[in-house]
């Protein structure tokens, strides 16, 4: 059976999204991320990723990890991929050439957009007074983010899903990045298109699925 290894609040979310998209039982193991806790390193503390037990697994000390049949993979895209391929029927690739765009889309998605949708994410909270510094950040990020932005909404403006004419991988792994800067309006408004592909993608019942499970955890 695969084993994830890695909280739902993290990167695993995308892995067990796509688990939950096309039935594959796994079993989780819990990994919390070290800066998450006062003293990762306590004799006590919570399995993290400090842990010796996963650094032996992992020794870059970041969640998600997969195991699946022997092979260990530890970078989320890379894991979704693999599995969409071994396992994922129409969410996964049916030719090379499919292949090969679900690629260039996650690719996409981890190079031009995530970094950046990660500042957003971090940075941008309407529930707390931000720091001059934090929004200047914040608004930098957004700018950068335009340009990628708009090769994404270019390309759906004219379809339903990012590659081909069905929901796949790629969809799941440009989904998740996009999450992190969904909630800054004033970015996200610009893309209409988007903005409705990824609610259609969040309406999905294996999303809900990994996001109820996601809000379980502790924060």
């Amino acid at each position: 059976m695969l084993t994830i290894h890695g909280v739902t609040r993290s990167r695993a979310s995308r892995i067990i999204w796509l688990c939950h998209e096309i039935g594959l039982e796994f079993r989780q193991i819990p990994v919390i991320q070290a800066y998450r806790l006062a003293d990762p390193d306590a004799p006590h503390a919570a399995l993290n990723t400090h842990s010796p037990a996963f650094l032996s697994l992992s020794p870059a000390g970041a969640i998600p990890v997969i195991e699946d049949d022997g092979l260990v993979l530890s970078e989320s895209l890379a894991a979704t991929l693999y599995l969409a391929r071994k396992h994922g029927g129409e969410i996964g690739p049916a030719d090379l050439a499919e292949d090969a765009l679900m690629m260039q889309w996650s690719f996409y998605a981890a190079t031009s957009i995530e970094p950046d949708a990660l500042t957003i994410l971090f940075l941008h909270a309407r529930s707390r007074l931000q720091s001059g510094e934090d929004q200047a950040l914040v608004a930098h990020a957004a700018e950068r983010l335009v340009r990628p932005l708009s090769v994404v909404e270019g390309h759906l403006s004219t379809r339903r899903h990012l590659m081909g004419d069905r929901f796949t991988v790629a969809d799941i792994n440009m989904a998740e990045v996009l999450r992190y800067a969904q909630g800054y309006c004033e970015l996200m408004g610009q893309f209409p298109a988007t903005m409705a592909w990824l609610e259609a993608c969040q309406s999905r019942p294996a999303f809900r699925q990994m996001w109820e499970a996601r809000l379980a955890e502790p924060e």
